[in-house]
């Protein structure tokens, strides 16, 4: 019934790759499962495969006891010392099954088993291998499409490239060499599921380790990243060595590395960026080619206001905003593209608006701008110690100008804000993802990225002191 079982054994772990003891452990339990349902699940059994044999031998423990109710788990004592002289009342006994007469049935149970235990145990395996690899670029060959999904073939096992991992415009057929960035492993019903990427700012991070002995050896590393897949991108390189121009090296002779990595991303436009501790300098090198005039930043917030000149404005946001969205993500910042002339004429509206009350003179008027007041309603509300302070006045003129106010106010022949005009903010990008180091993605990263024009005007209007 059992005959060749060590050459099954052995030729299992041969061709999944397992080790000899992982099967015959399997075979174990197999036959272990089939012996319970043919003498009796409530019994006690153990299964052991004999080497020298060939063989898998069960035994089933009984108690040895003076009356037998039940004979899958009892023995009467005289029964049991036959098998052994020494035994006694309330000891367990083994006793060999010389032949199991197995059915065709049971043997086709036990293989069943086996051949399951095994699978698990190859998939964890493979589980294993590959769950180390995350985070790495992994090649591959295309072999089909699955629901609009790529099969790679990686030799060992398939990985899935979802639709939406896939740079657009990339048509791969089968056959076709893949390179991508292995996202994740994950245990499905169905054994180890390996997602690969093409559009992650790793996979462009990994092509230029790859390309950069320099980013190898720790020299030069990349801070962050930033990918709209199949356009353009931005990245942000430091050195360790002041002696090594990061960006010349990601660059390379006659722009070689660099164009590398943009035949494999499908000629995707590449900005390297020299990265910066300080944020106002490295979000003028992230907006570049455009020359910023001013930045206010709002550390805790995360958020950047960049004033920039009305030429300067088109270059700073980009086609579609595609730059200020990738200096938002390079930055971990959301930014604020606001042009120089709006702002000018913004402000000299509420300068305008805040001299109607007859107590606040022109300057009066531009620094309460600039200092965050700009609706005669806030100058009611204001407490008059700190007006005062802020205009460097004296209490009682500070009393003066938040009476005078609150009369105009009542008396309704003033007009209480500026006329509202067209939008201040000319672009605003919101990070998709903060950083490469943590990989923090945003549900949507397909969000619009233009909005809340208004919603942070009068923190605007009180960050940037232009004259």
């Amino acid at each position: 019934m059992f005959s060749e079982l060590g050459r099954v054994i052995e030729t299992l772990g041969k061709e999944r790759g397992i080790e000899k003891d992982i099967v015959v452990k399997a075979v174990e339990q197999a036959f272990l499962v089939t012996a319970r349902k043919k003498y009796g699940i409530q019994g006690e059994y153990e299964t052991r495969y004999n080497d020298g044999d060939d063989d898998i031998e069960i035994y089933q423990y009984k108690n040895v006891v003076d009356e037998v109710r039940d004979p899958i788990v009892e023995i009467t004592l005289a029964d049991a010392k036959e098998l052994d002289e020494e035994v006694e009342i309330g000891d367990q006994i083994g006793i060999k099954i010389e032949n199991p007469n197995f059915s065709r049935v049971d043997v086709q149970t036990a293989r069943q088993i086996i051949f399951q235990k095994v699978r698990d145990a190859e998939r964890e395996i493979l589980f294993a291998e590959f769950k180390h690899k995350e985070g790495e670029l992994v090649t591959g060959i295309a072999r089909r499409y699955e629901r609009g999904n790529i099969v790679v073939d990686l030799g060992k096992a398939d990985a899935v490239l979802s639709r939406r991992e896939v740079i657009p415009g990339e048509n791969f057929k089968p056959g076709d060499r893949i390179q991508a960035f292995l996202t994740e492993v994950v245990m499905t019903n169905r054994g180890p599921e390996i997602r690969l990427s093409r559009t992650s700012p790793l996979f462009l991070v990994k092509l230029f380790e790859l390309e950069v002995p320099e980013i190898q050896d720790g020299t030069i590393e990349i801070k962050s990243a930033a990918r709209e897949p199949g356009q353009r991108a931005k990245i942000a390189v430091t050195s360790v060595d002041k002696d090594i121009d990061p960006v010349g090296a990601c660059v390379g002779m006659k722009g070689s590395r660099v164009q590398n990595v943009v035949n494999e991303l499908q000629g995707e436009k590449i900005d390297i960026v020299k990265w910066a501790d300080d944020v106002d300098t490295f979000a003028r090198a992230a907006l570049a080619p455009s020359e910023i005039t001013n930045i206010q930043i709002d550390h805790e917030d995360h958020t950047m206001d960049v004033v920039v000149e009305e030429d300067q404005l088109s270059l700073a946001i980009g086609r579609r905003g595609q730059n200020v969205r990738l200096a938002a993500m390079l930055s971990g910042y959301k930014i604020n593209i606001i042009s120089k002339t709006k702002l000018q004429e913004r402000i000299q509206k509420s300068v305008a608006n805040l001299v109607q009350i007859s107590s606040i003179t022109d300057t009066l008027a531009q620094v309460m701008v600039q200092n965050g007041i700009q609706a005669i309603g806030d100058i009611a509300a204001a407490d008059a110690t700190e007006l005062a302070e802020l205009l460097e006045v004296d209490a009682e003129q500070a009393t003066g100008i938040i009476n005078d106010t609150i009369a105009a106010i009542d008396a309704g022949d003033i007009q209480l804000q500026a006329d509202e005009e067209e939008e201040l903010v000319s672009a605003s990008a919101v990070p998709a993802y903060h950083g490469i180091i943590n990989k923090e993605q945003s549900d949507d990263e397909s969000q619009d990225k233009f909005s809340d024009a208004e919603r942070r005007l009068r923190e605007e209007l009180a960050a940037f002191k232009l004259k």
